[in-house]
């Protein structure tokens, strides 16, 4: 690959990149000198165009079809649902659960040396909350793939410019910001965050060469980005 900025220039590859974070870190790394080539595996074509990016659409019921495509520096994935868009809860967790650890094992099987996921602040496999608990498993599960590099963003709360119109979400924003002040010390990871800090912390991240399993709650993921 060519030398940019005087290092090796990259490839990521982004699973979920029309989500609220996902479509954040595509802006971030389109535009990033680091990278020359972004990866988005879609269910559709997306309407964006880009000199860097190429759209593969996929069935993630058959991500092993693709495997030879899905290889790079770096992938990230972006992939959730919600109960209103994803009542099946077997559907659900083949979203939240299945398809990440799949990715994953993709990304073991090609060399891929760094794997960064979106995770939830709270997640564990003993929670009584279904969300929790599959977030829980799925960190768990991919600890045990053998990546070179795994980061797990557990962000708290997300703001940001979604799609959907969730009538929650318009009372939680506004008292969030009148909560945000009042949570301090240990209470600081639950205060809300943007969906572009969570996608400026995985870009700075994925910059580093670091080896191991790594998980940043919501106030580590503010102090990264």
């Amino acid at each position: 690959m060519q030398k940019i900025g005087g290092s090796m220039a990259k490839k990521a590859i982004i699973a979920g990149a029309s989500g609220l974070i996902g479509s954040s870190l595509l802006d971030i790394l389109l535009s990033a000198q680091e990278f020359d080539e972004i990866l988005i595996l879609v269910r559709k074509n997306l309407p964006v165009t880009h000199a860097k990016l190429k759209q593969l659409v996929v069935d993630f019921d058959r991500l092993a079809d693709y495997a030879a495509e899905i290889s790079g520096d770096a992938i990230f994935s972006c992939l959730g649902t919600t109960m209103k868009k994803t009542p099946d809860l077997t559907v659900y967790r083949k979203i939240d659960h299945d398809y990440p650890l799949q990715l994953a094992q993709i990304a073991k099987q090609n060399g891929v040396a760094q794997y960064h996921m979106v995770s939830s602040l709270g997640a564990n496999v003993n929670a009584s909350n279904f969300y929790l608990k599959t977030k829980g498993q799925i960190e768990e599960d991919l600890k045990q793939v053998g990546l070179i590099t795994l980061c797990i963003y557990q962000p708290a709360f997300l703001t940001g410019d979604r799609k959907e119109n969730r009538l929650a979400e318009k009372f939680l924003v506004p008292l969030m910001t009148l909560l945000n002040p009042l949570l301090m010390g240990s209470l600081k990871k639950y205060r809300s965050i943007a969906a572009q800090t969570v996608a400026s912390a995985m870009y700075k991240q994925s910059l580093k060469n670091q080896e191991g399993v790594f998980t940043y709650p919501s106030d580590k993921i503010t102090e990264l980005s």
